[in-house]
């Protein structure tokens, strides 16, 4: 993507991926949408590209993001839903226009004019995996400085990280390095 910014992680569900352009939320925080421009770019990686974002659209996207991820933890943790974070999903989702679109290869795309319409589809998707409509189960990364909200589709429903390749080899390898001390320190 655009040189100096972080990459974006991106999983299979388009809400707790759009919660994940804030990471790190426990120890020195990434924002991976710092400026309009980059909101642009999230969503054209994620299938809802739109032409232009204003400060204004980023401090809506923002507002949506910390309101998922407020629901989804209260979900993950089996608590009551935040009223205000309901009540930003509910404002977000209602105020698109868009569209979904059958491709002539028989897949689903979204149609949306602006930030707010993807913004709508975003929250649609947030109410989805909180509502429990989908199969799966909203979990917490185990990594004590992420704690990102992530939705379990695993067999078991047992997964610990968002990510594997981000926070569960982090905390592996941190796992292995305090092992390997312990048995250095020993000899």
């Amino acid at each position: 993507m655009r040189s100096g910014f972080p990459d974006f992680r991106l999983g299979s569900v388009l809400a707790t991926s759009f919660t994940a352009t804030l990471t790190e939320r426990r120890g020195e925080a990434v924002e991976r949408i710092p400026t309009p421009q980059r909101l642009v770019d999230w969503l054209a990686v994620s299938g809802l590209a739109v032409e232009s974002c204003t400060a204004a659209q980023l401090d809506l996207a923002r507002e949506l993001r910390e309101a998922i991820h407020a629901a989804a933890t209260a979900t993950a943790t089996r608590e009551a839903l935040p009223a205000g974070a309901v009540q930003v999903i509910n404002d977000r989702s209602v105020q698109g226009r868009a569209a979904a679109v059958l491709t002539p290869d028989g897949e689903r795309r979204w149609r949306v004019a602006d930030v707010e319409d993807a913004l709508s589809v975003i929250a649609a998707d947030a109410i989805s995996i909180i509502s429990g409509e989908r199969d799966g189960k909203m979990a917490l990364c185990a990594s004590p400085t992420c704690m990102a909200a992530f939705f379990d589709t695993s067999q078991s429903r047992t997964r610990r990280w968002c990510d594997m390749n981000t926070c569960g080899n982090r905390q592996k390898k941190a796992r292995f390095q305090a092992n390997q001390r312990k048995n250095s320190g020993g000899s």
